[in-house]
């Protein structure tokens, strides 16, 4: 690491807050390009985050960065409605053929919390409703208004007192079902009775504007749950006259192994919000709902001046050209089937290994501590630590901190999976090690 370098990253607890500073691993890089990072030390890091399920072209794809400097020859902001440019309205066609249903019409916005913030806005305002229904474990941003649907930590929400009016119900745990029960079939009937118990003693369904849900839970944990339950959800939306909200920013743009969640569990939603993965990088999101909703969300009801921003644009068309002609969401498909029989046999090897979680290239491994079965944040981050300094990066969620995900780009080839995995393998061992280590000092102390 180079002085300058050493100097700011001593200086990063005064110049950055501690909210943005204090991730992990802060990992000082130069460059990235593919599935690599390349560090300040002059090591090659293995990403398996893709920027948190961001980079599904894989960093710097060369069509997205030729696009992105092509872009700026012409336009560098616009603002979208001021006046009215190519890409904003070409994107809006090509991301119709890709989305689920009729959902055909776009407001953009910068982030995924800004998306969400723009969903329930246009559920409550077209239904005139005030309530709104999420699901406990689900994250959707931090700006108040998501906020208040989000449930994933305590820590979120600590001081902050988000909108009261929003109710929650459990998201699909099939760990929870009792032993020799169906764990799909629990889990429905439980949703059921959650609404029924919701409706009949908090709020009437009249009352509900949207119920809003990620149909993978993901900072949450990594959950997939079954597509009989999202379908239920869908069921009982319908029944009531609610509108049914995806939050597909961490899911979309074949993270799954489809275009979409809601093409993978085969449910679509009546308002879906997007990102992430959408334009390789660059900030760009959108609120997503059919031409009938939105025409019902005037001028003046929404607004943004850096939404939909031009080079942005672009760079989501070659990020759509680029996932199609390279057929990254059939790859993300493949690898991801392939990465998850390889965490099996490996989680029947090591009991800190509590479960596999997998739907495409979106992948959870639970950690847990082998004499209790409960989840150990603590231990995955020796984990973590153990593969970094392995040359593999990796990132965390759960409630605990307890979840490895495993989101490389879509791009990732089987031997890059081996070798993450074959590093993966080698952490667990050397922790659980360990722990056997230091309970057997404990025993000779005893």
């Amino acid at each position: 690491m180079s002085a300058s370098w050493n100097h700011l990253i001593n200086e990063m607890p005064d110049l950055l807050a501690p909210s943005m500073a204090k991730d992990h691993p802060n990992l000082p890089v130069v460059k990235a390009e593919g599935c690599y990072y390349y560090g300040v030390d002059g090591k090659q890091y293995l990403d398996f985050t893709s920027g948190i399920a961001t980079a599904n072209t894989g960093h710097r794809h060369p069509k997205v960065v030729q696009a992105i400097k092509d872009a700026s020859d012409h336009l560098m902001h616009g603002p979208s409605g001021v006046i009215m440019y190519e890409s904003i309205l070409k994107l809006s066609k090509e991301l119709s053929d890709v989305l689920p249903g009729d959902l055909d019409c776009f407001f953009f916005a910068n982030s995924g919390t800004e998306a969400i913030e723009g969903a329930i806005k246009l559920a409550k305002h077209v239904t005139k409703r005030p309530y709104v229904v999420s699901f406990t474990g689900c994250f959707h941003g931090r700006s108040l208004g998501a906020l208040s649907v989000t449930t994933s930590k305590a820590k979120y929400r600590k001081f902050l007192q988000p909108n009261g009016l929003v109710y929650q119900v459990p998201y699909a745990n099939k760990k929870s079902s009792p032993d020799g029960v169906n764990a799909d079939e629990y889990v429905v009937e439980k949703l059921v009775n959650d609404f029924e118990s919701l409706f009949n003693h908090q709020v009437t369904p009249e009352e509900v504007a949207c119920v809003i849900v990620e149909p993978v839970l993901g900072e949450g944990g990594y959950i997939v749950p079954p597509s009989r339950w999202l379908k239920k959800v869908r069921e009982i939306c319908d029944q009531h006259g609610i509108l049914l909200i995806f939050d597909e920013v961490q899911t979309g743009f074949g993270r799954t192994g489809e275009w979409f969640a809601a093409q993978a569990l085969d449910v679509t939603p009546d308002i879906m919000a997007i990102a992430k993965g959408i334009a390789s990088g660059l900030p760009l999101s959108a609120t997503v709902a059919s031409k009938e909703l939105m025409k019902q969300w005037p001028l003046g009801s929404h607004g943004t001046t850096f939404g939909g921003n031009p080079i942005a644009c672009e760079a989501a068309l070659a990020t759509l050209e680029v996932l199609k002609e390279e057929k990254l969401v059939e790859n993300s498909k493949k690898m991801g089937a392939y990465a998850a029989n390889k965490l099996k046999i490996i989680q029947e090897k090591y009991s800190v290994i509590g479960s596999v979680r997998a739907l495409g290239l979106m992948i959870g491994i639970e950690i847990v501590d082998p004499l209790t079965g409960k989840p150990d944040g603590k231990g995955l981050m020796n984990i973590l630590d153990k593969c970094l300094e392995k040359g593999v990066l990796f990132y965390l969620c759960g409630n605990s901190g307890e979840v490895i995900r495993m989101i490389p780009p879509l791009t990732i080839t089987k031997e890059q999976i081996d070798q993450g995995l074959v590093v993966l393998e080698t952490a667990v061992r050397e922790h659980l090690d360990e722990l056997q280590s230091e309970l057997s000092v404990q025993y000779e102390n005893v």
